[in-house]
């Protein structure tokens, strides 16, 4: 069994296609998906401590419990919780790539972007 860790958006419309992106492309069996409106913009500004204290419990679960190898970060197209374009959006999950980066060195950290036709591309 092989686990990683999706951070994304609660838009149902995403979630399949992170999933089914994640395990083909990365030989995975299991996506532990932690969900929060707008969570590369979240964990980019890094300003809402709960939340991002949150995200962290979470990731750290999935990294120790299940010996998550990968974190996913993404955002996508049409987000409500993220109203930004596309280009500040991958600028954020960049940002957030950054952020976690300082908290998982040893963990292989990717981020995603879903366009308006719900197809993934690496950011």
């Amino acid at each position: 069994m092989t686990f990683c860790t999706s951070i994304h958006c609660i838009d149902g419309r995403i979630q399949e296609p992170i999933i089914k992106y994640l395990k083909d492309n990365y030989n995975i069996t299991y996506v532990d998906a932690i969900t929060e409106p707008g969570s590369c913009k979240i964990l980019a500004e890094n300003k809402n401590k709960v939340s991002v204290n949150s995200i962290t419990e979470k990731i750290k679960i999935s990294i120790n419990k299940h010996g998550s190898k990968l974190i996913a970060i993404s955002g996508h197209y049409d987000c409500a919780g993220n109203p930004h374009n596309e280009e500040m959006q991958k600028k954020q999950i960049r940002e957030s790539i950054k952020h976690l980066e300082n908290n998982y060195p040893k963990i292989k950290i990717i981020g995603l972007w879903i366009n308006s036709e719900w197809k993934i591309n690496n950011v």
